[in-house]
């Protein structure tokens, strides 16, 4: 077991931590109505002495603590939304509500920034400047980070840090690195127009079905063709709908699917060979190929400054544990604060004791974390701010 130094006023409060956070994985709620989740950290920041807003975001909570000694204003994120989906673990703080549930580590990311607000407001005496702790609604797909972005939370902070829980990692280590850790999250769907008839003459036809095939091959040649294979990027289709019956000659077909980059270079890139190769598949079978594409999140960037804050923090929790430089192609709309001002966005370890990481995968019905690394995660954010 790797030497793991929990900073000793989080240990004291270590039970309150996962009270908090089973008590929130039992009510979850989903995007911006996160009505009950909010009030409940409101109450909490409240009762340490924070200045404390609320309907920021729609539903998020902002909450102030002014340090003792001049300095900068260091902000500290966490997000509160869960997921629709069933549980089906049997644990005893599963999910009340039916088809919801936090199976990707909210409630965890919510309950360590209460207990480490907690633990710096003892101490404000000490802090050189001030901590915002940011509690966001809506990161689950609807961007929540912009509206607490245009309601002003970020406002005088000088810097930003987040964590999350990742079940791909063991308990006692952290994923950190800077540049691109999590990729942009772009949307399309593609439909294909052509002519129907019957199976047995097709001559006459526009055959939707034969020209997706050719479509889902030809886009696959973005990612193996046209950009650098030394930066990552990715094409999925992960829906395809058309057609009627065995004999009949489909004369549409819809196609769903994803296109993720680290660089905004790569990015436009893969929209541009998009439109390029549908219209030239459009042309050679005689169909009518339209794409609507929605950009998503931006890419997750640290910068460099405040990833060596981040590092040196989690190294004085976690010591060899820490540091090594992982990175997603997910997605996740804290790139939109690091748009705006340094910051660090990286990964504590948290795959359920007694399993190996990746075997209870984030969104999946069985979620569950190592309620350990709430510790973790807790004290590498009073570290941040103390260390």
């Amino acid at each position: 077991m790797k030497s793991i130094n929990i900073r000793p006023e989080i240990e004291t409060i270590k039970d309150e931590i996962i009270e908090t956070r089973r008590d929130i994985h039992k009510h979850p709620e989903l995007g911006f109505e996160v009505h009950r989740t909010a009030g409940l950290v409101a109450e909490k920041l409240k009762s340490y002495g924070l200045i404390v807003k609320t309907g920021i975001g729609k539903t998020g909570v902002v909450g102030d603590l002014v340090g003792g000694q001049p300095g900068p204003t260091i902000a500290l994120r966490a997000d509160m939304d869960a997921l629709s989906l069933q549980e089906t673990g049997d644990v005893s703080y599963k999910s009340i509500h039916d088809g919801k549930m936090h199976a990707c580590g909210h409630d965890g990311h919510t309950a360590m920034l209460l207990g480490a607000a907690k633990v710096l407001s003892e101490k404000r005496d000490q802090i050189k400047g001030s901590v915002r702790f940011i509690f966001q609604p809506a990161e689950e797909g609807e961007g929540g980070a912009r509206y607490m972005i245009e309601d002003g939370c970020l406002d005088g902070v000088d810097e930003i840090y987040g964590i999350h829980l990742w079940d791909y990692q063991g308990y006692g280590t952290i994923g950190i690195k800077s540049g691109p850790v999590l990729a942009s999250a772009d949307m399309f769907d593609i439909t294909i127009k052509g002519i129907g008839g019957h199976g047995a003459a097709p001559q006459g036809t526009v055959d939707c079905i034969v020209v997706a095939g050719h479509l889902i091959t030809a886009l696959q040649t973005i990612v193996s063709r046209n950009t650098d294979p030394l930066e990552s990027t990715v094409v999925t289709l992960g829906k395809i709908e058309g057609g009627h019956n065995f004999n009949i000659i489909a004369d549409e077909v819809k196609m769903y699917g994803t296109a993720r980059a680290y660089t905004e270079e790569n990015r436009q890139l893969i929209k541009k060979r998009m439109q390029e190769i549908l219209d030239g598949v459009a042309a050679t079978f005689g169909a009518v190929i339209t794409m609507d594409y929605e950009d998503g999140y931006p890419p997750t960037i640290n910068h460099d400054s405040a990833t060596e804050n981040a590092l040196k923090a989690s190294k004085a929790i976690v010591g060899e544990g820490a540091g090594f430089p992982y990175q997603s192609m997910g997605g996740e709309d804290f790139s939109y604060y690091i748009q705006k001002i340094p910051g660090c966005f990286f990964f504590i370890g948290s795959a359920p004791e007694g399993s190996e990481p990746m075997s209870v995968p984030h969104h999946c019905s069985h979620f569950d974390i190592d309620e350990r690394s709430l510790r973790v995660g807790a004290s590498v954010f009073v570290e941040l701010i103390m260390g």
